[in-house]
């Protein structure tokens, strides 16, 4: 038998010309986006002055099963796709497991992540609409970069709102938002009246992504020509994402292989809906039954710990309310080094899959998780990010559970980008200085008690 490849890219010719909508393959719909004040479902319409408006469309949309990509957002990927399907032979024999590993990396890009699937996606509809710009949130940079660059492409402006600690942690993110052309603030910053807030609430506040979206919509709502985009949770972003998971499928369906366990860790959710959704939607149409495993950060844990609930997806309360697991739009994470995963809340498809059975969540420490990463780093010879970082150290869990049983499962897990922006997170862990935060009870009343009041 012919040796599978260490790597397998697909040609131009084979990669994805549409996207996959998972909603439309899920027996109960996620409950809609609603008003704040009247709590009634808002149509597509009432998202215009948020979103461009074929954003909002496909936001709203629960029954087209595929979206065409357009001809200019597929030359833009071009640039750096197909990514790569990867067999990890090293891994696999470092840990003595009969497993196969496989990972989908997404870090052949600038940005250095797979944010830029949903990047390219928005600034093409945003320009497509005749904006002036864009505005957008942080958290540990790749969002913001993957949009500047998206922006530069189809010369758009774009005031982006980093996460405060992430902004102090990461100044080359910065660097290369600016090189592209955006102008990044701080969040909490003084520009804005939500900012502003906050700041007056707690004046030492490190941020949070849920800050950094109020400044931003406040930003967009308040300025001609602007409109919001988002780097996750959305039901829109899981849809141009879901490219990394039609790949993969397809990819593996070369080499006559599926995966037993589907593996990516957890923010927000745009990674990880989108690695799943063609191996989700053979699930929900019976075809095969993979276990699904979403791995969020301890420090951060809203599908382990969190309620599913209705809640701001922001942290001054201007954005609608989605029904979602969430840790409270009021929660302040620890300033740790799980980067983008800092998020209080989840993905409205993600979590009511959650919810009804068809995925699981593990929530890990970050000492354990850059263990794994230090692991995989020396024997795959790729440095990888903090957040996939998560994904690797549940996938390694995995293989030893193998090991255990004899069991030769497939293992499939998502490597989001790389982490060379993420070297002081690195020599913390080698120095020692790394420490675990696991929020307690009291701590997560304290964010429960934000979520807003429903009849």
């Amino acid at each position: 038998m012919t040796k599978i490849p260490h790597r397998l890219y697909l040609t131009e010719d084979q990669m994805p010309r549409r996207w996959y909508n998972l909603r439309a393959d899920m027996k109960e719909q996620p409950d809609p986006l609603i008003h704040p004040g009247t709590h009634e479902p808002l149509p597509a319409e009432s998202l215009y002055p948020i979103f461009c408006e074929k954003l909002a469309r496909q936001e709203t949309d629960c029954t087209t099963r595929y979206f065409d990509i357009p001809e200019p957002v597929l030359d833009m990927y071009k640039l750096y796709r197909p990514s790569p399907l990867c067999r990890a032979y090293n891994l696999e024999k470092a840990l003595g497991t009969p497993a196969k590993i496989y990972y989908k990396f997404e870090g052949n890009n600038t940005s250095g992540s797979h944010k830029l699937n949903s990047a390219i996606a928005q600034a093409y509809y945003a320009k497509e609409q005749g904006l002036k710009g864009l505005t957008t949130e942080t958290g540990a940079g790749q969002w913001g970069t993957a949009l500047s660059e998206a922006c530069a492409y189809f010369g758009l402006d774009l005031k982006v709102f980093m996460v405060k600690v992430s902004y102090e942690q990461k100044p080359y993110r910065k660097a290369v938002m600016q090189t592209f052309g955006a102008d990044v603030t701080p969040s909490p910053s003084d520009t804005t009246e939500a900012g502003r807030a906050i700041l007056a609430h707690d004046p030492t506040t490190g941020g949070s992504l849920g800050c950094a979206i109020s400044e931003a919509v406040e930003m967009a709502v308040t300025h001609e020509g602007y409109r919001y985009v988002l780097g996750s949770v959305l039901n829109q972003v899981l849809l141009h994402q879901s490219i990394i998971g039609l790949e993969s499928r397809q990819a593996m369906e070369l080499l006559d292989e599926y995966p037993d366990i589907v593996i990516g860790c957890a923010g927000g959710g745009s990674n990880l809906g989108g690695l799943i959704a063609p191996f989700m939607q053979d699930k929900l149409l019976g075809r095969t039954d993979p276990r699904i495993i979403a791995v969020e950060p301890a420090s951060c844990p809203s599908l382990t710990r969190g309620r599913y609930a209705y809640d701001f997806c922001d942290t001054g309360h201007v954005t609608p309310l989605a029904r979602m697991y969430t840790l409270g739009n009021g929660f302040m994470p620890a300033p740790n080094h799980a980067g983008g995963l800092r998020y209080h809340g989840m993905s409205p498809i993600l979590s009511k899959l959650y919810h009804d059975g068809y995925m699981e969540a593990v929530a890990v420490k970050q000492t354990d998780v850059f263990e794994a990463a230090v692991q995989f780093a020396k024997v795959e010879t790729i440095l990888p990010a903090p957040e996939s970082a998560h994904a690797i150290r549940s996938a390694i869990d995995e293989a030893l559970r193998c090991k255990q049983t004899g069991e030769a499962k497939t293992i499939l897990f998502g490597l989001t980008g790389t982490g060379y922006f993420d070297m002081a997170a690195y020599e913390a862990y080698h120095n020692g200085r790394m420490r675990n935060h696991v929020p307690t009870d009291a701590e997560l009343a304290e964010g429960f008690a934000s979520l807003p009041a429903m009849a």
